[in-house]
């Protein structure tokens, strides 16, 4: 049973491996000083802007602000979960990861759901190679011009007639049928009688996760005349296969090209592999599902641009528009989506095949824009040569402005629907961008001093610069009640390190991960702190010793008002009485 992993292990994790070999290995790094530098692997740049610190055991990018620890960077260059990542991290290593009993909802492992999937895999190539009936099945990869690499590369099989052919190979006891039935291989009969097998006669597409494990199939009918279900068959969402979620052909093409500037996001399967056999390695399919959130949180942390690619019938039109929809909110800065519509009735498959790779992807560079796209689809439906049909444009196209986060690239859908109703840019930027502000507080504090961070700011950056400059510091204990902002998080970070005092700033922010201070930790350790171990640890020592001097007196401040208003306790009297001598030792 596996079950939450402990965060022991994780920081002995952290302590273990050397950020500089993970990155190192997939980014090559150059020495620049104290740490080291790379051009940034997640946005395009000419000049480094990348560094990665030995001391730290962190990255942080002055152009994109990309940053975080090993994990992170597996976890964002790899796409890999965050359980996927420590398990990478772990096998470099040499370690095996522990895992914690007694935590509800301790869910069943799932690494026999990827060997089951794995032996299926197999079974299903093997069965293409050497199967009575596998010769319908080679014919029908050569019609549609499948090449005998690019079937192997991508590991298509054959599922053979009859209903228990995988049964029989693989699901031989009562344990092994659970794990098929588990992984969606085979369906269970009615009234509990049995099992028999999902994929029967059908071309076999093994459908790969980030780290390219097994963990679907897609089953393509041979002869749809005579087809028992549909044309198409995915595996049903299963432990290790959630479709909202996956891409087809994304793990392939982050082999083939390791770093793609573009990625173009197709209906089917068969489309990757055909645009694949015609030198177009940078295709990737939903798995019948519309492109969600998840897809293109995805999709945008390899590239900077998506072209999606959909039939011009009103059926691709909708599928278009909703995908445009969800790609809005992820419009930030440096980010392209474009909208690639073929004639009704062909496919990327027909199209590539047809007219050939120049002719295609000359289609994929003249791509309409997500800003045309949008604007177009509303201005079919007004009369702009009437200025009610312009204001109609304006109300329509006004909630889809305000979902693009990026200001850039609203300016600029600004001043195209600004030329399309004529109005000046200002205006129109007044008029929907008050509309979607909340109201104005009157009582709005007064904006921070720009100047020197603040002492308890300045603190936090110190440990994380440095964790073990905190030996020695023992009095720290009024933070908890201290009324000052951050103050409960240093006294945290002082309290882990004063049992822990061997962890990492690494291992500290890791401690945080997937919580409100996270993103103000990750921006502090980017920033570098001038100065030994012995002179910052003088300054973390006067500022912890200045906290508790203000947080003293402000207490006096209270008490004294108090004896002037309705007068002290007896215990309070005694605590004023002693405040009073430690400010007045403080200012002598």
């Amino acid at each position: 049973m596996a079950g939450r992993i402990p965060q022991s292990f994780i920081d002995e994790l952290l302590n273990r491996i050397d950020v500089i070999d993970v990155i190192d290995v997939r980014v090559p790094l150059k020495k620049a000083g104290s740490n080291y530098k790379a051009c940034c692997p997640f946005h395009t740049e000419k000049t480094p802007s990348f560094t990665v610190s030995q001391t730290k055991q962190f990255y942080h990018c002055f152009g994109c602000g990309a940053n975080g620890t090993a994990i992170s960077f597996l976890m964002e260059y790899e796409h890999l979960s965050f359980v996927d990542a420590i398990e990478d991290l772990a096998q470099q290593a040499g370690l095996e990861v522990e895992r914690e009993q007694g935590h509800a909802p301790v869910a069943p492992r799932e690494d026999n759901l990827y060997e089951i999937m794995l032996r299926a895999h197999d079974f299903y190539k093997q069965q293409l190679r050497s199967h009575a009936q596998s010769e319908q099945a080679i014919a029908y990869l050569k019609t549609r011009g499948m090449s005998g690499e690019i079937a192997a590369e991508f590991g298509v099989g054959y599922a053979p007639p009859g209903w228990d052919s995988l049964i029989q190979k693989l699901g031989k006891d009562t344990k092994s049928l659970e794990q098929l039935n588990r992984a969606g291989l085979v369906i269970e009969k009615d009234n509990n009688q049995g099992y028999y097998d999902r994929f029967r006669e059908r071309i076999m597409i093994p459908i790969t996760d980030r780290r390219g494990r097994v963990i679907a199939f897609g089953g393509r009918i041979l002869n749809s005349e005579d087809a028992h279900g549909p044309k198409y068959l995915n595996s049903p969402e299963t432990p290790i296969f959630h479709k909202g979620r996956e891409l087809y052909g994304l793990y392939e093409c982050r082999k083939a090209i390791r770093n793609p500037e573009k990625i173009l996001v197709v209906e089917g399967y068969m489309d990757v592999l055909a645009l694949a056999q015609y030198g177009i390695r940078y295709a990737v399919a939903t798995l019948g599902t519309a492109t969600t959130k998840e897809h293109l949180e995805t999709l945008f942390r390899v590239v900077p641009r998506i072209i999606f690619c959909f039939d011009g019938d009103r059926a691709g039109r909708e599928a278009a528009w909703r995908a445009l929809e969800n790609a809005l909110p992820n419009m930030h800065e440096g980010r392209e989506a474009a909208f690639l519509f073929l004639p009704d009735g062909e496919d990327p498959d027909s199209m590539v095949r047809d007219e050939g790779q120049a002719a295609f992807e000359s289609r994929i560079d003249q791509a309409m824009p997500l800003s045309k796209f949008l604007l177009e689809h509303f201005a079919q439906q007004v009369d702009l040569s009437i200025p009610d049909g312009r204001a109609r444009l304006v109300k329509l196209v006004k909630p889809f402005l305000q979902k693009i986060p990026d200001k850039v690239f609203r300016h600029m859908m600004f001043n195209q629907l600004a030329s399309m109703v004529n109005m000046r840019v200002q205006q129109l930027e007044n008029l929907i961008e008050t509309a979607s502000q909340p109201a104005v507080r009157t009582n709005k504090p007064a904006p921070k001093s720009q100047g020197k961070r603040p002492p308890v700011r300045q603190a936090i950056n110190l440990i994380l610069h440095n964790p073990q400059i905190t030996e020695g510091i023992t009095d720290y204990q009024f933070l908890q009640q201290a009324d000052i902002q951050g103050a409960q998080l240093l006294h945290e970070l002082l309290e882990i390190l004063i049992k822990e005092p061997h962890l990492n700033t690494a291992a500290l922010l890791e401690r945080w991960r997937d919580k409100p201070e996270s993103v103000h930790l990750l921006k502090l350790a980017a920033n570098p702190l001038p100065g030994d171990a012995e002179s910052l640890a003088g300054e973390l020592s006067d500022i912890i010793s200045f906290l508790g001097k203000q947080l003293k007196s402000r207490r006096w401040e209270i008490l004294q008002d108090k004896l002037a208003s309705t007068g002290l306790s007896e215990s309070e009297l005694i605590e004023w009485n002693q405040l009073l001598i430690d400010n007045s030792g403080q200012n002598t």
